[in-house]
């Protein structure tokens, strides 16, 4: 199928950046799946694979070389190359759902873009030049705070951050959350926390729910805390439901398949459609609310959300080469 056109006039584009710096919590699990739960609400979605090891790009069916040769074109041609168009790279995952695919030469791009001015605008300059095409466009982080993090949360405008309910993880969510408002004050200061995403969870142990209780009443001091400010997970919250421990999607990667459609029936499906039913009424609540500015619909939302953050992306030409 074609590309989605550019629209004109821009709309609104929702821009997620998924991170932990602990591996193996669910973080590429959580973006293939919860974009495959927009696209097929007929939502036009992109899934950007930032890590070198490439598991979004697998977990799509998309491995380098497998249908268009060894020189498939991914995300490090994108930032290496200024000049480079960003739309040869896209890979039609499934109807509504693209992929920006990742290779293990991004490994090096941290290296290659050290000495190059503005390296941390890259990949905002890629999502530019794509204009607008992706109402909806998830961001793979590595697991690091490295240069590659750094230019995913300068284009996104939110943070989703997916762990486990253990004790060790919920130490490393301040780490987190210290990067972003160091970003958030240097690059960036429209990015925001929107919250937590519980996976592989098991509700029945007393750890786990002591571990959620407490993330709960650090989001809701922090809130307090921040009265008026600007701190960026002002409103972050635990999101639910929570994703429940689940063997099938554990084994839809190795088919190259996403939960709904490797076992639609699993628990796990049922969360992550779920999640992203809650985010898209989040979504939809706030377009409501910008209407009277637009002349669109306008149905404000039953009861309060925290507000996601917008950014409108015009069409752009490709970036020029940083000088």
């Amino acid at each position: 199928m074609p590309l989605p056109p550019a629209p004109n006039p821009p709309r609104p584009v929702r821009l997620i950046a998924l991170m932990n710096q602990k591996g193996g919590v669910g973080k590429t699990t959580t973006t293939v799946n919860l974009a495959a739960a927009f696209a097929r609400a007929g939502r036009s979605t992109l899934v950007v694979d930032l890590d070198p090891q490439a598991h979004a790009s697998l977990h799509l069916g998309i491995e380098g070389g497998q249908d268009s040769g060894a020189d498939r074109a991914s995300i490090y041609d994108c930032l290496i190359d200024p000049a480079f168009d960003a739309t040869s790279a896209l890979v039609e995952a499934s109807p509504n759902l693209w992929v920006l695919p990742s290779t293990t030469d991004l490994a090096a791009a941290e290296t290659e873009l050290a000495a190059i001015p503005e390296r941390e605008k890259r990949l905002e300059r890629v999502l530019a030049s794509l204009g607008g095409r992706f109402e909806f466009v998830l961001i793979d982080c590595p697991p690091s705070l490295g240069l590659l993090t750094i230019n995913a949360l300068a284009a996104a405008r939110e943070v989703l951050i997916p762990m486990q309910a253990h004790f060790l993880a919920l130490q490393g969510v301040g780490k987190l959350l210290e990067t972003v408002g160091l970003v958030s004050k240097a690059i960036n200061p429209k990015l925001r926390v929107a919250g937590v995403v519980l996976c592989a969870h098991d509700a029945s142990s007393t750890h786990t729910r002591e571990v959620v209780a407490d993330m709960d009443s650090f989001f809701e001091q922090a809130r307090q805390a921040a009265g008026e400010g600007n701190l960026p997970w002002k409103f972050a919250r635990v999101f639910r439901p929570a994703i429940r421990r689940n063997i099938k999607l554990a084994e839809c990667p190795s088919f190259g398949k996403t939960i709904f459609d490797y076992a639609p029936q699993a628990p796990g499906a049922e969360d992550y459609a779920a999640l992203g039913e809650a985010l898209l009424r989040d979504w939809d609540a706030m377009l409501a609310k910008r209407a009277p500015e637009t002349g669109a619909m306008a149905t404000p939302p039953a009861t309060p959300q925290p507000t996601p953050q917008v950014v409108t992306i015009p069409s752009a030409p490709r970036a020029e080469a940083a000088s």
